[in-house]
């Protein structure tokens, strides 16, 4: 099951995505897809025709799955390439960061770059979405707790990252820093998460080229690990890390501009397309 929301900033309104790749408005069904909602919804519409819901007109705008999302968990370091092309040494336990929900945003809104920024990046990251709350919870019955997957890219201004103090989140959480969407795609539908392919183009050049079996910590290891210092919420969104071939990587390393477009695809899980803009004084 695919679930997404359609609809300009603040208006969307509940959706599935049928087979043939169109959003249907479901909102005769479900009133909206919350964290409070998000498994009711699923179960809702378990077994439903979803050819007879209407059709949303295909020009519109897709908006996060999930609106009023609780917290997104940034995973650093956890592809073993990644943690390479960085000159890194692999973690010997999961690093994590925030990233602020104000940096939420549709999967095809304009990337908007801060004030002053130099370094702007760019990261897919396969999204896991929280479906029930977890607390000091074992590996072996983590995935019970996940509702569904998404795509997520993780922009990043590196000089607010790495050069003013080292705090990530800083450089993690400027406006339109956090694309995500088109859907959630339902665990049920998906399988086993850790053999999707990623890819990310900027301008047309594919740029990075992973798959998610280069994990150095796997979502189970992820979600038990999270849990022990903070409860994982429904609605919750976990950014499992990016593959290598970020800007920061390259060289010379290669960052964000205006103008610039990024298109985003994670095997099953559809794809974004943003284009960076300048932030409007």
């Amino acid at each position: 099951m695919k679930l997404a929301r359609i609809g300009e900033a603040g208006a969307e309104k509940p959706a599935i995505v049928d087979d043939q790749g169109r959003a249907r408005d479901i909102s005769s069904a479900v009133a909206d897809i919350t964290p409070h909602t998000l498994l009711d919804a699923i179960q809702t519409l378990k077994g439903r025709d979803v050819l007879s819901f209407p059709e949303f007109d295909t020009a519109t705008r897709y908006g996060p799955p999930v609106t009023g999302i609780g917290k997104v968990v940034g995973i650093g370091l956890n592809y073993r390439k990644h943690a390479e092309e960085s000159g890194m040494a692999l973690p010997e336990e999961p690093i994590f960061f925030l990233k602020a929900t104000s940096s939420i945003c549709g999967p095809d809104d304009d990337v908007l770059l801060p004030y002053g920024a130099e370094k702007g990046d760019w990261e897919i990251e396969l999204g896991v979405v929280i479906g029930e709350k977890a607390s000091y919870v074992s590996e072996e019955d983590a995935m019970a707790h996940v509702a569904g997957y998404c795509i997520v890219n993780d922009v990043s201004e590196r000089c607010y990252q790495l050069e003013r103090g080292t705090q990530w989140t800083k450089g993690k959480s400027c406006d339109t820093f956090c694309p995500i969407g088109p859907w959630l795609v339902t665990a049920d539908e998906i399988g086993d998460p850790h053999s999707l392919g990623l890819r990310l183009s900027l301008n047309g050049e594919i740029v990075q080229d992973g798959c998610s079996d280069d994990l150095v910590f796997r979502i189970p290891r992820l979600i038990s690990t999270l849990s022990e210092y903070f409860t994982l919420h429904p609605g919750d969104v976990i950014a499992t890390g990016t593959p290598s071939g970020v800007g920061l990587g390259l060289k010379p390393p290669k960052f964000l501009k205006p103008g610039d477009e990024m298109r985003l695809e994670i095997d099953r899980l559809g794809t974004q397309l943003q284009r960076v803009r300048a932030r409007p004084r």
